[in-house]
């Protein structure tokens, strides 16, 4: 049972999700013999692609949380109420997800003062490169 866990896991770390859902189906004794492990992956993948994403295509998160039609859009609903999710107009597979702000999903570029080059610097490439 250990090489199914690992291989599990290898989808997980690799956000292979579809992938998982397809093993996992396959061996659902093992799932539902864990109280709360689809809602444990679920909350995973969502945290990966928080991390990734600024907004996400309504079927990448279907597939990844392994959640379709009105499953999904009850979810949605309640991320939308409680998580500060924003669902796009539209329906189906147009719709975006837009996710909360995260230093990972939208990055600031910062200015290091140790970056910097003085101008005079500068000016005295010119001529060689001239």
């Amino acid at each position: 049972m250990g090489w199914i866990i690992s291989f599990y896991l290898c989808h997980l770390q690799t956000g292979r999700f579809r992938q998982f859902w397809d093993e996992a189906a396959k061996s659902r004794h093992i799932v539902e013999a864990v109280p709360g492990f689809e809602q444990a992956i679920q909350t995973y993948a969502i945290h990966v692609l928080s991390l990734t994403y600024q907004k996400i295509p309504r079927p990448v998160l279907a597939e990844a949380i392994n959640i379709e039609g009105l499953s999904l859009d009850k979810f949605l609903e309640h991320q939308a109420a409680n998580s500060g999710w924003i669902l796009e107009k539209g329906h189906g597979r147009g719709q975006l997800i837009i996710l909360p702000r995260n230093e990972f999903n939208h990055p600031e570029l910062k200015k290091s003062a140790a970056d910097s080059v003085p101008l005079e610097h500068i000016t005295r490439i010119f001529p060689i490169l001239g």
